[in-house]
This record gives C-alpha cells, structure tokens and sequence, in this order.
C-alpha cells in the first residue's frame, strides 16, 4: 500500500490566512521529504475556514519546491469555472510540474460556492460532464475549436493567427492528459462507474463511513468492465482521518478534543451536511434516524488514533472490512499544534505504513 496526502483543510475562522497558508505548504512540503507518493489539495472560493480558493494556485506555489510527490487538484470544481479557463491553467500546471500533476475533478459540493457561481439550482452533473468534454476535446483538437455546449460555446474562429500562436490553448506535458481522478463522496456512487468506465480512478472521502466506502470498489468494478479493463485494487485511493503519536494518552487526547482540529473538521462538515441534506453519509445504515447522528458517534467511527502498533492494527481492521485499496490518503488538519502535527505525519510514513504492509503482506501468504 502507497500513502499519500488529501486536504480539504478546515481551519478556524479566527485564524491568520497567512499562517494557515504557510501551514498548508509546509505540510505538503513535509509530505515530500517523506516519501508520499502524491498529494491533493481541494479548493472553495466562499468558505472562511476552508480557505485554500484555488488548487491551481496553491499547487503552482508548491511545484518548485518538492522534488518527488505527485501532486492533485482535489478538485477542481468544473461547474465553477470556464473549460478553456480550466484547460489552460491545468495544461501550465503539468508543465510547472514536469509531469507530476493528477488531475482531481468533480461537480463541486459546497453550496455557497455554487449560489456565487448562479449554479446552485442548476444540473451540475451535466455541466460537470459537459465541461470535462470540452476540457479533453480542447487537449485533442485543434484550433479554432468550434466546441458547443449547453452551458458554454468555445471557439476561437474570428480571432486565430496560428502561424504566430494566437487563439491556441497549450496541451499538458502528459499525454493525452494528466490521469483523472474523482472524488467519490455518496455511497454506491454511480459516478464511480462513469469515470471507471472512461479509464478515470476514484478517491473515496474520508468523512464516509466504511459501509459506503465499501461500497465503491463493487462500482468501480462495473464501470471497468463496461470498458473493457482490469479492475486493479491499486488504482483505489482511500482517504482517513489519522493522528499519530508517541504515546495513546497524548493521541487521544488531540484526536478527541472538543476544541481540537479533529473534532472541529467534523463538527464544521456535520453543520453543512445537515444543512444540505446530506446527512446520509455520516449514517451507519440508510434507515438510521436523523436523531442518532451525532459528532461524537462520527467522531468515534472516523478519527484513527493511536501509537503507530494501534493505528497500524486500526488501518489494517479497515482494509479488512472495505476491501484492498492501492493509496491511503492521510487526510490533513489544522495543525493547532504544530510539532504534534508534524510528528503524526513522520510516525505514519516511517513506523505506521512498514507496519501495515508487513501486516498485508502476512494475510496474502496466510490466503495462499
């Protein structure tokens, strides 16, 4: 199993942007130096506490500075923004990156963001799926484009000088494009099959429970087939919320403050999920009551804590009960204490991942 990065990164409002910002970088920065094999960073342009606005940006500011990871937009939130605009930023970035990008996709789930964008009433699915077609279609085709949509019509017929580079939008460095993946955040998620069945992988978020995780790989399976392709355990990326460290008194005690960046990520998600009506993924079962999803009950099921033996034994329960997956995503939080945070990162790639792999190694010998 690969380890990777995932941050939808939920900090308090109170907090200086600047230092929030820093804190982000500086834990993708980290994420490098230790070997994660790829990093994703979400955006949202109406969120206080969720406050990185692009992943393009924040991604362009890492690029120089790491040597090995490769690094995601998670994601971009197609509805949200003009395919060519999104073409040719991302198109830059695989440049900037010299080939390291992955390209996370979705329709985007933060309402406010789609009020802004005069979306919110709107089929964002379809305006998802028409702007990643035109998206490809620009990478494929040629000038003048002549691309028209429901939702955008793009063309550069009136104003080409090919021979000089006007009206041309750049290709990626990966060809035919970057991979795509997409974050996967309903249970039994059609959206899964779709993009497996166009040769793009799923992120399954770390705010589901594992009954819905579990859910996704069997999804996955129907989309590859329908195309044709191996259904490969190794293209299913996992995100957990984890936290790491010497000793369990001081794991949970950080994990499970009520006052903590843990519990605070869940209590800010539980607040708009309700809202949207979308409480379901914090369920157990589809006919669980509203009234028995509480933060302490999601708190309990989703935070791993531990010292690196528990968190092992934990992740290794996890993957017994959802299936066999390629990547876990360490999912970032505000690091309200730096050295702790730090410290959780270094204790899962250098004690807590050697643990989990002999561990997966032992159960395939023992099934032969």
């Amino acid at each position: 199993m690969k380890l990777g990065f995932f941050t939808m990164p939920i900090h308090p409002v109170e907090k200086d942007w600047r230092q929030s910002l820093r804190e982000d970088r500086e834990a993708f920065l980290l994420a490098d130096e230790l070997g994660f094999s790829e990093g994703y960073v979400g955006e949202h342009v109406t969120d206080k506490a969720e406050n990185i606005t692009s992943c393009v940006a924040f991604i362009a500011w890492l690029a120089a500075a790491t040597k090995q990871i490769r690094l995601g937009t998670g994601t971009v939130n197609m509805p949200n923004s003009h395919p060519a605009a999104v073409a040719a930023s991302i198109a830059m970035l695989d440049h900037m990156l010299d080939g390291r990008l992955i390209f996370g996709i979705s329709p985007g789930g933060l309402l406010s963001d789609a009020e802004i964008f005069g979306n919110l009433d709107a089929d964002r699915n379809a305006m998802f799926l028409e702007a990643i077609n035109q998206v490809l279609a620009i990478w494929d085709g040629k000038p003048p484009y002549n691309l028209e949509g429901e939702y955008w019509n793009i063309t550069t017929q009136k104003t080409l000088i090919e021979d000089i580079g006007q009206g041309i939008i750049g290709q990626p460095l990966q060809r035919p494009h970057p991979p795509i993946v997409v974050t996967a955040v309903a249970p039994f998620s059609r959206g899964i099959t779709e993009a497996a069945a166009r040769g793009w992988d799923p992120i399954s978020a770390n705010f589901l429970m594992p009954a819905w995780v579990k859910s996704h790989w069997p999804k996955y399976v129907e989309g590859c087939e329908r195309a044709g392709r191996a259904a490969d355990p190794a293209n299913w990326r996992i995100a957990k919320s984890v936290f790491v460290a010497r000793d369990a008194a001081t794991a949970k005690a950080y994990a499970t403050d009520p006052d903590g960046p843990y519990v605070y990520y869940y209590r800010s998600l539980l607040t708009k999920l309700k809202r949207g009506g979308r409480l379901e993924l914090f369920k157990t079962r589809r006919d669980q009551p509203d009234d028995e999803v509480t933060l302490e009950s999601i708190c309990d099921r989703l935070i791993i804590h531990g010292t690196p033996d528990s968190v092992a034994d934990q992740l290794l329960a996890f993957q017994q009960e959802v299936g066999t997956f390629g990547t876990l995503l360490y999912a970032g939080k505000d690091w309200k204490d730096r050295e702790l945070g730090r410290q959780s990162m270094i204790m899962m790639a250098e004690k807590v991942m050697p643990l989990i792999n002999a561990g997966t190694s032992e159960r395939a010998k023992a099934a032969e």
